[in-house]
């Protein structure tokens, strides 16, 4: 994919090296040249001073063939801003903006854009951590419904996939065993330490509780 990647701070560097390692054409724009310094000697994209909403400085960047967009900064409007001339001007397929007020996000999302608020996440995650720690409602961004993860005790070994689903409840979608990871069928049994990944309802999460004894 060929991606630019608008801000270079501690979240847009990690991404830039991320899809850099992973064999992704990346470019990343900055206003400070000595932002770039945090991508290392190892990163081999291209960089790029300026602002991420200046279209001849995207043009330059190589917006018209760009997979993706995203911009980071550390400032709400700069992000919109950037996010709006990518999607709007350049038709660019996937654009996602970074947001840090969560009274925004929403607003934004209307727009057509991809939010992603550190804020709301990082929320998430310690109310997670709180409620149940196997537990990871924003690994989804919805508030309604998560992912658990339960270990095979001696109780549910020996069962299919079909037997442990609680429809509207609980749905088992990944299997950490043995063997590895596996996306199981209904008739596919459960084995002892097993780990399973499943999808829970938040406000089943005491009847999942129950039943599982966690």
């Amino acid at each position: 994919m060929y991606v630019i990647i608008v801000g270079c701070g501690r979240v847009g560097s990690e991404l830039a090296k991320l899809l850099s390692s992973e064999g992704h054409n990346v470019v990343v724009v900055d206003r400070s040249p000595k932002s770039f310094d945090r991508l290392g000697k190892t990163f081999n994209g291209m960089t790029l001073v300026g602002n991420g909403f200046d279209v001849e400085l995207l043009k330059q960047a190589g917006i018209a063939q760009a997979d993706a967009f995203c911009s980071v900064t550390n400032g709400d409007n700069s992000n919109i801003v950037a996010a709006q001339v990518a999607k709007k001007i350049f038709k660019v397929p996937k654009v996602i903006a970074r947001v840090y007020d969560p009274s925004r996000a929403d607003i934004y999302k209307s727009l057509g854009l991809d939010i992603i608020s550190g804020t709301i996440l990082f929320a998430a995650m310690i109310r997670d951590k709180i409620i149940e720690s196997r537990f990871s409602s924003y690994l989804i961004e919805s508030k309604d419904v998560g992912v658990l993860e339960i270990e095979v005790d001696k109780d549910i070994a020996g069962k299919t996939v079909e037997e442990i689903n609680m429809p509207g409840e609980l749905l088992v979608v990944m299997i950490k065993g043995i063997k590895g990871v596996i996306l199981p069928e209904y008739k596919t049994r459960l084995q002892k330490n097993d780990v399973i990944m499943a999808l829970v309802k938040t406000e089943s999460l005491d009847t999942v509780r129950s039943r599982f004894k966690i």
